[in-house]
């Protein structure tokens, strides 16, 4: 009789890679003016010029990083005069924490953890580009991370202002901005604006057709014929555009070919994708609240365990329960709650009456928050 279920050795995957989000496909489709004209903006660098500066903007999930990296592998296939350095600000958000990635991509090691000052790191990393004739192409992916405690003045300050300090120094710009709402000129100072002056390159959602079309190149490419048919493969794209990111329909996919596997079928099914959904369509959340601060973290936790009955909160009642907790002012508590509300884990709102009055809502489930926090 033959067996219906997976030997423990046999896997539903072809190729597993395919659906790790950081995963960059050969074939990259539905982007293709998009990455000609960031080709356009770089091309001044493949000269030995400074590369013209760029803004990529558009939602979550719409194809800027992919893009970005697409693009800066061709370039290193290209030359080795001009030197792509790709930074999450995510994770790295601090000017020191941003120019030590810089200086790894140059020197091939992060700078000693203690006892090295900023301006060391930067003399060594204008020396090796002197040395070596180089153009430095910087993206700072998540950029809108930056414009909190002004780091966003301080890094494209020193990036677009060095040749000012260091004579035929030569380094471009290119921002990731996932928060429509920012206004980047409003944003940074006038010495920054003055030399940043970027073009910007809009990425729109994808349509459900364009979303299908990605989805399925992964599935044939991912996963071995018939394991998911095509009326689940129908539900997964129809999750994905619910979700509006194109990431949690290629983490769905993931996520439900291992549950499949977990029982040991050959054949993806209904409860596998509803059940994998209950995690993707966190995604967002349990990266984000990974790169906050414990600060930004215990300010999160206050609004998740004070939403348990209520959508809305007055800003000022967070404030005082918090501070009973935690020694801190109404500057920086307003400052964290604004980086909240860009990272999409809050909303902030206002409210007339006598005065206006700050309100703020959690966008999760409350436990669902508190879970990821733990």
């Amino acid at each position: 009789m033959k067996k219906s279920l997976l030997m423990w050795d046999e896997t539903l995957f072809r190729e597993p890679e395919v659906f790790e989000l950081d995963y960059v496909p050969e074939q990259f489709q539905h982007r293709e003016d998009q990455v000609k004209e960031l080709a356009f903006q770089v091309r001044p660098g493949l000269k030995g010029a400074r590369p013209l500066n760029t803004v990529c903007r558009g939602l979550p999930g719409t194809g800027k990083t992919t893009s970005v990296k697409k693009l800066f592998t061709e370039i290193e296939e290209t030359t080795k005069k001009l030197i792509p350095v790709y930074v999450n600000c995510q994770i790295d958000n601090t000017k020191f924490a941003i120019f030590s990635q810089i200086y790894r991509k140059l020197a091939g090691h992060l700078p000693p953890a203690s006892g090295t000052s900023f301006k060391q790191v930067f003399d060594a990393i204008t020396r090796i580009m002197q040395k070596e004739d180089a153009v430095l192409l910087v993206c700072l992916d998540d950029a809108n991370y930056l414009l909190y405690e002004n780091e966003m003045n301080r890094v494209l300050y020193t990036l677009l202002r060095s040749h000012e300090a260091y004579p035929g120094t030569r380094i471009g710009v290119i921002l990731i901005i996932s928060d429509m709402n920012v206004d980047l000129i409003q944003a940074v100072d006038a010495r920054v604006a003055s030399v940043f002056r970027p073009t910007e390159v809009y990425f729109p959602p994808y349509k459900e057709e364009e979303v299908s079309g990605i989805l399925r190149d992964r599935v044939n490419q991912g996963l071995y014929p018939n394991v998911l048919p095509d009326p689940m493969f129908r539900l997964v794209v129809e999750q994905t555009m619910k979700s509006g990111d194109l990431r949690v329909g290629i983490d769905l996919l993931k996520r439900a070919t291992l549950n499949a596997e977990k029982v040991a079928r050959r054949i993806i099914e209904r409860d596998d994708i509803c059940r994998a959904y209950e995690v993707s369509k966190y995604l967002h959340l349990a990266f984000t609240v990974k790169t906050l601060k414990e600060e930004e973290k215990e300010l999160l936790k206050e609004v998740a365990e004070l939403s348990s009955g209520e959508k809305e909160m007055n800003a000022g009642e967070v404030y005082r329960s918090l501070k009973e907790k935690e020694s801190l002012g109404y500057t920086r508590f307003y400052e964290m709650v604004k980086k909240l509300d860009a990272m999409r884990l809050v909303n902030l709102s206002y409210r007339d009456g006598r005065g206006r009055t700050r309100l703020i809502s959690l966008r999760y489930d409350p436990g669902r928050v508190l879970e990821y926090l733990r």
